[in-house]
């Protein structure tokens, strides 16, 4: 079931056409993340969603409701944490949430809330002095302290160290755990790739792919390679008669073998019946950073011929 219905989505500021045509659904229950580079129409799409902006044309559906004429109702059923959102310096993290929480009929309870976010030693900390770790979770937990449906997520790990992503990463895997959806607009790639189950890839306004981050790689290089180093030596005629092997190459007492499909399971499924170990046994293929780089354009060499 979609809980989020795009249709055709337009949106021009003077000349300059900023969504031409988006179409997608977000089903409930799933992360669904937004990827494009700026200008691409990601945040205009998204704050459309969220009924902070009005289209010039096409149809937007938020739990059977339209984001514009039913924004009130939408309110209590959608949080929204956006990528410039900003409090007073001297507001306390119980402060904000408690104020927060009382635009609602039945919100969450601010204590509980500051607790599942990891935010229980910050309770009476200023706003300024807190982390940019620690700002992200306070802007997650006020866009959850109504009890939402659907939460939308601009850019949520923007100028956070490795370790405070890795824990917003968590936290939203958990948040998603309670039946949350989630809209996630990002541009770290590893974070698609790590919560996202399904990405739309945003290119000059449109919709230039939509699939699972598995599926997004292989529309632009499917192919696999395995290297190791076999504990017997073996023929190459072992691998390539295979159906999901289209090559092997040695460099020296390494195997480098190219194909599709389960690769690893029909090349690891063979050696064990020849009673040959693949030791350092590595496994490589196109990430979505690669993927993401050759549909928007800037696309690498080996990705050429693939999208000529």
């Amino acid at each position: 079931m979609n809980v989020i219905e795009v249709t055709d989505l337009r949106k021009h500021y003077g000349s300059r056409q900023a969504v031409d045509g988006v179409s997608f659904g977000v089903e409930e229950g799933e992360i669904f993340g937004i990827l494009g580079p700026n200008g691409a129409g990601k945040t205009t799409t998204v704050e459309s969603i969220a009924g902070l902006r009005t289209p010039d044309s096409g149809t937007i559906s938020v739990l059977g409701l339209d984001p514009r004429r039913d924004r009130e109702r939408l309110r209590t059923l959608v949080g929204v944490q956006l990528q410039e959102s900003e409090l007073p310096e001297r507001i306390t993290v119980r402060e904000a949430v408690e104020l927060f929480a009382s635009f609602y009929a039945e919100p969450a309870d601010p204590r509980e809330l500051i607790g599942d976010l990891g935010l229980d030693d910050q309770r009476g900390a200023a706003y300024k002095n807190l982390s940019g770790g620690q700002k992200q979770r306070l802007s997650i937990a006020l866009a959850l302290v109504g009890r939402p449906k659907i939460a939308i997520l601009d850019e949520l790990s923007t100028g956070l160290d490795p370790q405070a992503r890795r824990e917003t990463w968590q936290l939203i895997e958990s948040i998603r755990d309670r039946g949350v959806t989630i809209l996630l607009v990002t541009h770290l790639m590893e974070e698609a790739e790590r919560l996202a189950d399904r990405v739309a890839v945003f290119g000059a306004g449109r919709v230039i792919a939509l699939d699972t981050p598995s599926g997004i790689v292989s529309m632009v290089d499917p192919e696999q390679r395995l290297r190791f180093r076999p504990s017997v030596p073996i023929e190459d005629r072992l691998l390539t008669d295979l159906p999901e092997v289209r090559s092997v190459q040695r460099a020296g007492q390494t195997l480098v073998v190219t194909g599709t499909g389960n690769l690893i399971g029909a090349v690891t499924a063979t050696l064990a019946r020849h009673e040959v170990i693949a030791n350092d046994l590595r496994i490589e293929q196109a990430s979505l950073d690669d993927a993401y780089l050759a549909l928007t354009g800037n696309r690498p060499a080996r990705f050429a011929k693939e999208l000529s």
